[in-house]
């Protein structure tokens, strides 16, 4: 069985690869953040409190755009519904934890803890240490958040083309690479597919509606695959102990 300091170092030895591609993500944020016209508190507020960088970008993006109170959080409770579908496939495995430790660790959910995570809890091993894993993984992904933030308050000013430095494609990058690996099941293949096809068709569409769109499209067809997957399975089922009880009855 292995000690929660050792789960807790593996964590963060596992997430290490992902803080690639998040470091120049935080770097950009805190800089267009800052060039958007969002306050250094406002911006660091937003790292520490929300900590999602995907609805930080957004809600960023909205507010330089002039958009309502309303309309941002709408968009970016939608961009981080993916977070309640992380919380239930994680659900069984941490359903014993209390307060104390589930509180922490649902705010400190990210894509990043979550690729690893969700991979260390399927390991057959059996030790009740593996939460302590997820808190290795989460405090690292944090506080590099944060400190690469600050680094992009830090430069903003100074580098206001930060933006066409096409930076942020190593976060496409390490998202390809959480997300391809997590395609298992035909539900989540056809969900990732219908998501990213609608969000680039509907693209140019204003205030950050296409990704609104492509997020609601992948959840609701993934959602209708899976259903109709488990009814064809129900049916398979059934028809299989039909067919077993008539050979069993027969003389």
């Amino acid at each position: 069985m292995t000690s929660p300091r050792q789960e807790f170092i593996r964590g963060l030895k596992d997430t290490i690869p992902l803080i690639i591609g998040a470091i120049p993500f935080a770097i950009i944020f805190g800089a267009l953040a800052i060039t958007a016209g969002l306050s250094v508190w406002a911006t660091m507020g937003l790292s520490l409190i929300v900590f999602a960088g995907s609805a930080q970008f957004v809600a960023a993006g909205l507010v330089a755009q002039g958009a309502g109170v309303g309309l941002i959080v709408l968009t970016t409770l939608i961009v981080n519904l993916r977070h309640g579908l992380y919380s239930a496939s994680l659900g069984p495995y941490m359903k014993h934890l209390p307060q104390r430790w589930l509180v922490p660790l649902a705010f400190w959910l990210t894509d990043e803890s979550y690729a690893v995570v969700i991979q260390r809890y399927r390991e057959a091993d059996s030790t009740p240490n593996k939460h302590w894993y997820y808190f290795g993984s989460a405090i690292l992904m944090y506080g590099n958040w944060q400190l690469f933030t600050v680094i992009g308050i830090l430069t903003g000013q100074s580098l206001s083309a930060i933006k066409d430095w096409g930076l942020e494609f190593a976060m496409v990058l390490t998202f390809i690479g959480i997300v391809v690996p997590l395609l298992v099941t035909r539900a989540m293949l056809v969900s990732a597919i219908v998501a990213g096809s609608v969000a680039m068709i509907a693209n140019d569409l204003p205030h950050q509606l296409g990704l609104m769109l492509g997020a609601l499209a992948g959840i609701i067809v993934g959602y209708v695959t899976e259903l109709m997957a488990g009814q064809t399975q129900a049916q398979q089922s059934s028809i299989k102990n039909k067919l077993s009880n008539d050979t069993t009855e027969q003389p």
